[in-house]
């Protein structure tokens, strides 16, 4: 049994790792994989360059930023490539489209959440036409709604779940195509010494995303009760998350072209630099090609 370590940038991630682990998919691969621990932007890209850390859930921006100074960050697979975020307002708002956020105040928060807001606002022209303004701290930046403090905010579930209970209105955006949410990443000199570590790490990823969409009943439970970063979840919630997390899972997880563009473009607001790199630059995804060509991923909805 290979142990190697898969920390997350985001506990949101968390929901979808664990039904992984739990059901054993990596494993059956011979790997031991810990998942269960937070690495920084800056943390990520010193160990994974010095060997310490094999894989990272995350790294969306930073490496295109990173490349042109020589920094060999690689993308080899893509849990998702949309955006099931929505829009959190005050019932008495007047606000039921985006549209009417003009001479708004949007809030957000995150690095990476708030510039999805910014992509999300200018796609829809509305750049220059509201404030938008990131929220720190660990409060949830809905409650700055709730809270008069803004007038909108875009959330990911379970917030918008809770931002409901909380009686706040929440509006369906439509999807963001984008390169979010666990992102198998690592670095190309371990990717090309250890090819079989790569075709065995993603065969297990791919197996507990097929585990996760055909064990609904298994991975709600494994929902409910591993995952406590925002609060203990109820029946509702656990399900409610789930649903959601199922309905934009890639049974292949390859990124699409439109969720590359659009995490290029929010790249080089972040840093200029980000230019200098071709957008496909970063992805390789012949193993996770292989492996699909193989008719692996195919047969685990046959079974």
């Amino acid at each position: 049994m290979d142990r190697v370590n898969f920390p997350y940038r985001s506990d949101s991630h968390l929901p979808f790792l664990h039904v992984v682990a739990e059901s054993g998919s990596w494993e059956k691969h011979g790997l031991q994989v810990d998942y269960n621990k937070f690495i920084s932007s800056e943390d990520s890209h010193k160990n994974v360059a010095n060997g310490t850390v094999e894989f990272v859930g995350g790294n969306h921006l930073s490496p295109y930023i990173r490349r042109p100074q020589g920094d060999k960050w690689v993308y080899l697979g893509q849990s998702v490539s949309l955006l099931n975020h929505r829009m959190v307002v005050r019932p008495d708002s007047g606000i039921n489209k985006v549209a009417d956020l003009r001479g708004k105040k949007v809030a957000s928060k995150g690095q990476h959440p708030g510039l999805n807001t910014w992509l999300f606002i200018k796609q829809h022209g509305l750049l220059g036409e509201c404030t938008l303004e990131r929220f720190r701290g660990d409060t949830r930046h809905w409650q700055a709604v709730k809270d008069g403090k803004a007038d909108a905010a875009f959330v990911t579930p379970p917030a918008d779940l809770q931002a409901r209970r909380a009686g706040m209105k929440v509006i369906e955006v439509g999807f963001l195509p984008m390169v979010w949410f666990t992102t198998v990443s690592s670095g190309l000199p371990f990717v090309e010494k250890h090819p079989d570590i790569i075709d065995r790490f993603l065969k297990g990823l791919c197996e507990g995303i097929a585990f996760f969409k055909t064990h609904r009943a298994e991975s709600i439970g494994i929902i409910k009760s591993k995952y406590q970063e925002e609060g203990e979840l109820d029946d509702e919630a656990a399900t409610y998350l789930y649903d959601e997390l199922k309905a934009i899972l890639q049974a292949k997880p390859y990124a699409s072209i439109p969720a590359i563009s659009n995490v290029y473009e929010i790249s080089v607001q972040e840093n200029k630099a980000a230019e200098k790199t071709d957008p496909m630059a970063l992805w390789d995804f012949h193993y996770l090609r292989r492996i699909d060509d193989s008719g692996f991923i195919d047969n685990l909805y046959r079974t």
